[in-house]
């Protein structure tokens, strides 16, 4: 069996720890993206490969961090039903 959590923590994406990971197919990109990343003071890695396609989802993320999702309100088993029809939960979608 496979373990995924090692108990380590894993460091914030773009320090010294864990630096975002970029790989460039030119030298003009190399310092476009490089821009980038020392205007924000982020930690990185850029490598220039000419021959393989440009991968820049690193900085992608760093750049639209994800939002956290909101869960919505259950609908409790004694409060009128959402569908409209007067009953209560439990007695009529809550079945």
């Amino acid at each position: 069996m496979k373990k995924i959590f090692n108990g380590q923590k894993t460091g914030k994406l773009g320090t010294e720890k864990r630096p975002a990971v970029v790989n460039v197919q030119t030298e003009e990109r190399l310092k476009e993206v490089a821009s980038i990343f020392e205007e924000n003071d982020w930690k990185y890695t850029i490598g220039l490969e000419p021959d393989k396609p440009e991968d820049i989802t690193d900085l992608e993320r760093l750049l639209n961090p994800a939002k956290p999702k909101i869960a919505e309100k259950k609908v409790g088993r004694n409060e009128p039903c959402p569908c409209g029809s007067g009953k209560k939960y439990k007695k009529c979608c809550g079945k």
